[in-house]
């Protein structure tokens, strides 16, 4: 059993379509109305049928008052790490401290290049990611009074002020799946954020765990310094059955249970922009799971 013991989170995966703008704010208000924790949003700079991510973080911030707010990624390919550090630190100071960082390596090269950013391989990518990593923390160090410095292959900073530090301790949290984003992950980032989809099976997450604990343990870190979240999809019904997250509420919470505390999962961030499984995450499954696993630790269930 993996459990490394953080407080649950539950989360929306909304799409940021501008086809409804009134829509991106009703599903926003329905995921505050509900008792989530979170409202995340795709990133992709390259598609016209979305909303900028920054823009729409923004506004929504405004337009809300206890929610937290994220990326899901932010596409870093297109967004200096310098200029991302003092957006997502001033929105958070503006906010009362609802933004999380969630970022990504970059996919979909031949979009990014028609926009203007450079073509990486895999590998590139990856040590753009940690550059950037590394920019974003030196630039929230208000602490130390030097100019910042950074001499990377993709990223450089030359002598750039630092701050405004966040409100809060931002996450960093990574989308990841492959052995050496994965490794970043665990140096590195305060949170992993893969896709259920995107995992063949359970044995995936259980090998990407070991990979993240390993890479947190030889940086001298401890494994749960890493948060887990997990973006999930399925289907609500009155009957169960035997797929993953298709069936009744008490089937969901069977099932997310077993990723927590076996699998150290504590953050799910529901897709599928329906308001009515919204609406049963926050106030019918969210409870029940946070019940079932402070019973399981044999500790009081989180304040809500």
């Amino acid at each position: 059993m993996t459990d490394y013991g953080h407080d649950l989170l539950f989360g929306s995966f909304i799409t940021p379509t501008n086809a409804d703008p009134e829509q991106v704010l009703a599903l926003t208000s329905a995921s505050e109305a509900a008792g989530l924790d979170l409202a995340t949003f795709q990133d992709h700079p390259y598609q016209p049928g979305f909303f900028d991510t920054w823009t729409l973080l923004s506004f929504l911030a405004a337009r809300t008052s206890t929610i937290r707010l994220t990326a899901n990624v932010l596409n870093l390919p297109l967004r200096p790490p310098a200029v991302v550090a003092r957006a997502a630190a001033s929105l958070d100071i503006l906010s009362g401290g609802r933004i999380e960082l969630g970022l990504g390596a970059g996919a979909f090269w031949d979009a990014i290049v028609a926009m203007g950013g450079e073509r990486l391989t895999p590998g590139e990518s990856i040590t753009a990611l940690g550059e950037a990593i590394e920019i974003i923390r030196g630039i929230w160090d208000t602490g130390d009074h030097s100019r910042l410095r950074v001499d990377g292959t993709h990223h450089r900073v030359h002598g750039a002020k630092r701050g405004p530090a966040p409100a809060h301790d931002m996450g960093i949290w990574l989308g990841a799946y492959k052995p050496r984003i994965l490794r970043l992950t665990g140096r590195a980032a305060d949170g992993w954020l893969p896709s259920l989809a995107y995992m063949k099976s359970i044995q995936d997450l259980v090998d990407a765990n070991e990979i993240i604990d390993g890479a947190a343990s030889a940086a001298g870190r401890q494994p749960g310094d890493v948060r887990r979240l997990l973006n999930i999809t399925g289907r609500l019904t009155s009957a169960p059955s035997e797929q993953m997250l298709v069936g009744p509420p008490e089937q969901w919470v069977e099932q997310l249970a077993t990723l927590t505390l076996e699998h150290g999962f504590s953050g799910y961030v529901l897709g599928g922009d329906d308001p009515r499984a919204i609406a049963v995450l926050g106030q019918e499954i969210a409870p029940a799971l946070r019940e079932l696993v402070a019973a399981e630790r044999g500790s009081s269930p989180e304040p809500r």
